[in-house]
């Protein structure tokens, strides 16, 4: 009589090594390994959370565990069955499903509940089983009302969400989310993670979740952190943010970690695992910190200068009661936008999925034409460009430059300096001045002379991101256009984006961002214009916009997550220190400890 054969409770990796292609394409030698020699264990039902620096190895993971790819040497066993093996591959594919950060690369369906049926009946599932699993999912993500609408008509998040519905669907037992929610506002990354943690808790769904996001990192029960194609540390959050060093992994830790360790350094206190389990404990920690009889009086760092007020600044562009439609009048995609751009501000536009943003700033350089009203642009004193005025068009284009959210789709020549001198070209610049500024742009991004020769398909997604940026600011516009311009890019390459764009900016730049971020666009934008069903409903300083939670609600967007984090604190206090009084919030963790700490301070000074 044979015994029970137990299952096997998890995903296996093996001492895995894995490189992309056997040799160059001149027949070079053979590229890095993109991981090697890499081991790991993710049980099942967990939620796991991958860290990682752009080129770390991360999305071969999710390649490999998913069988898109398979390991030159190792074993990846998934609940027992060797991914290797091809009499298995099916049943594997079959229970396991990755989402990927570009949802055109997923999207094979004309019209919305086609796409999403497509996976589930590729399984065999049958009706009516099949109309209940894709309603469902629509339901789940939010975009139900979007069922009959033609998938390529969708804007990018909703793209998104309409990848991850095709994946809830299939109802799998593995679910990979490579960067998956980079693409969604905060309040529709929020609602599908709650639903993806439903599904584990009720369902046994092992989640996986590779994210540059440290927020969405903290919610999972374990963190592995690949670095250079190995696993360098694993643990829960508490002990991957207290106790490991994830700054020399290009990570950073999450914004409320970040404030409460500033306050813990200034008071010359320590923070321990146990404090980071949670906010509530975090905030209980910090509390303790403030009302301590032996609180360091020590120097406090002063805050950074305030950058000079944009209203005294002149107009560069204004929108005047712009409506745009894709269907000949019968919806809007923009309703009646009325914005005035300054001069060497920047100006950020948020907004829920759909909202209109992109259809915003596709107007702004005349790749889109009003339906009605106009976008006037002013280059210089004395002179209006017009966006509807067919004969404008070349110069608002040299004016105004516009970076897409997908950085790939501007590139296209064989090599990186001819895709920088293409607009170059067009202007009809000689090959001298075209090379020195293709050159000098180059610089300005971070592109090292080497990288100039490459293929611009070889580059990882940071470097695209810099180069399809160089090809713009070689034409030297006045106005830089950005959607997304951090998206996909780890948490350094993320501080470096906006490092670079500050300096664009203080050169004289405008610089204009669509963001889904809140805590950056608070952080780096002069004002903010939220955009809501197509209307721009307000346009404000962070301070201002951020201050009123009901206002917020009635938008659709969220605080900033240092202002919620810190927010909750100083109510906190208020309780114990009835006389204290706070400066006006800060958006960078750091500055906006350094203010809560001066405030308690005074406050205990005056006692």
């Amino acid at each position: 009589m044979k015994g029970k054969i137990s299952r096997v409770e998890k995903i296996s990796v093996q001492n895995v090594t894995f490189t992309y292609g056997s040799e160059g394409v001149d027949g070079s030698a053979p590229e890095e390994p993109a991981v090697e020699n890499l081991s790991l264990e993710i049980e099942k039902g967990s939620y796991t959370a991958i860290l990682g620096a752009n080129g770390s190895g991360k999305s071969t993971l999710a390649k490999l565990i998913d069988v898109i790819e398979v390991p030159d040497s190792g074993k990846i066993i998934v609940f027992g069955k060797d991914t290797s093996d091809d009499s298995v591959f099916w049943q594997i594919r079959e229970k396991s499903t990755c989402v990927f950060q570009n949802p055109d690369n997923q999207i094979v369906g004309t019209i919305v509940e086609e796409d999403v049926a497509f996976g589930p009946e590729n399984l065999g599932v049958r009706l009516p089983e099949l109309r209940e699993r894709v309603d469902q999912a629509l339901k789940d993500v939010g975009i139900y009302d979007l069922r009959l609408r033609e998938a390529s008509s969708l804007s990018g998040g909703q793209k998104q969400k309409l990848a991850i519905a095709g994946a809830l669907a299939m109802k799998p037992d593995v679910l990979i989310l490579d960067e998956a929610t980079a693409m969604l506002d905060p309040k529709s990354r929020d609602e599908f993670l709650a639903v993806c943690e439903d599904m584990r808790l009720k369902k046994g769904l092992t989640l996986i979740t590779i994210t540059h996001d440290m927020s969405e990192a903290m919610r999972s029960g374990r963190i592995i952190i690949i670095s250079e194609g190995h696993a360098a540390a694993e643990g829960t959050p508490a002990h991957i943010f207290a106790d490991i060093n994830v700054e020399q992994y290009g990570l950073r830790r999450p914004v409320a970690v970040r404030f409460a360790y500033e306050i813990a350094k200034l008071a010359g206190k320590h923070l321990t695992e146990e404090d980071l389990t949670g906010e509530a404990e975090l905030r209980e920690k910090l509390i303790k910190i403030f009302t301590a009889s032996d609180l360091s009086a020590g120097n406090v760092p002063e805050l950074k200068p305030v950058d000079p007020d944009y209203r005294v600044r002149r107009k560069i562009m204004s929108v005047k009661d712009l409506f745009s439609s894709y269907d000949g009048g019968k919806t809007f995609a923009l309703k009646n936008i009325n914005l005035d751009v300054f001069e060497g501000e920047i100006l950020g536009i948020v907004g829920e999925s759909g909202c209109g943003k992109t259809t915003l700033i596709s107007h702004m350089n005349s790749i889109m034409k009003p339906s009605s009203g106009e976008i006037e642009i002013y280059p210089e004193e004395g002179k209006t460009l017009l966006c509807s005025k067919k004969g404008d068009v070349q110069q608002i284009r040299q004016t105004v430059g516009l970076v897409f959210q997908y950085p790939e789709y501007q590139l296209f020549e064989e090599s990186v300096f001819k895709d920088i001198c293409y607009g170059l070209r067009k202007m009809k610049l000689s090959a001298e001045e075209q090379k020195d500024r293709a050159v000098m742009a180059a610089k300005s991004v971070g592109l090292e002379k080497e990288v100039l020769r490459k293929n611009p398909f070889d580059l990882s997604g940071g470097q695209k991101r810099r180069a399809a940026m160089a090809g713009v600011l070689a034409m030297r516009p006045r106005v830089l256009v950005l959607d997304e311009p951090a998206s996909g890019l780890d948490p350094e390459g993320r501080e470096e984006m906006f490092a670079l764009i500050k300096t664009l900016r203080d050169k004289g730049t405008t610089i204009v961002i669509v963001s889904h971020n809140m805590d950056e666009a608070a952080a780096y934008c002069d004002r903010i214009c939220c955009i809501k069903d197509g209307e721009a409903v307000i346009c404000e300083t962070p301070d201002e916009l951020f201050a009123d939670k009901a206002k917020l609600h009635m938008i659709g967007i969220d605080q900033p997550k240092i202002t919620k984090f810190s927010s909750s604190l100083k109510d906190e206090l208020k309780k114990s220190m009835p006389e204290i009084v706070f400066e006006k919030a800060l958006f960078e963790p750091e500055e906006e400890a350094r203010a809560v700490y001066r405030a308690v301070l005074k406050a205990r000074q005056k006692c």
